[in-house]
């Protein structure tokens, strides 16, 4: 890869259309919600999700502890939750920043705005680098609004991923 020029390789990984999504995660008394882009499904019987969290990131150490987590999928005509959840959240009683949230089968959070969530739990956990790669097979779900169309990267300014920079 040294050949390859970063910038040529951040331009065509940005591209890559992702899903936007807040990821939830507790372990005890310590809940989470974080922005999440690198997830995708990976298997139909169990209906696996793999959802990619840097190792140092809070949600990481929660998932890692916890063995759950949730996939809180929102609508795109709403992107703005996105940039408050880039860093630690601040839970008050039952919202994290400010978002109401209700405690899922799992325990982890589920957000009540979102459009659409799964709850899951961590089948596997793959060492992938600056990221673990979370197996969750889905434990639940539920869709709160079935006509509203999901939030994605493109919707925003934001990009994540590439090729670290130093």
């Amino acid at each position: 890869m040294s050949d390859l020029p970063i910038e040529l390789i951040n331009k065509v990984t940005w591209k890559i259309p992702n899903a936007l999504c807040l990821l939830g995660s507790r372990s005890g008394d310590e809940w989470n919600g974080m922005t999440q882009s690198w997830l995708t499904q990976v298997s139909m019987e169990p209906v696996l999700i793999a959802a990619s969290v840097d190792r140092k990131a809070v949600t990481h150490r929660l998932i890692d502890e916890s063995r759950v987590f949730t996939v809180n999928l929102w609508n795109a005509e709403d992107t703005r939750p996105f940039v408050k959840f880039s860093k630690p959240a601040a839970k008050e009683g039952m919202t994290l920043n400010e978002r109401p949230i209700r405690e899922g089968a799992t325990g982890a959070p589920i957000f009540e705005e979102a459009i659409a969530y799964l709850e899951c739990e961590v089948r596997e956990a793959i060492d992938v680098g600056t990221h673990t790669l979370f197996l969750g097979e889905v434990v639940a779900a539920g869709i709160n609004d079935d006509e509203a169309e999901v939030a994605a990267m493109s919707h925003t300014r934001m990009k994540y991923g590439g090729v670290k920079r130093h």
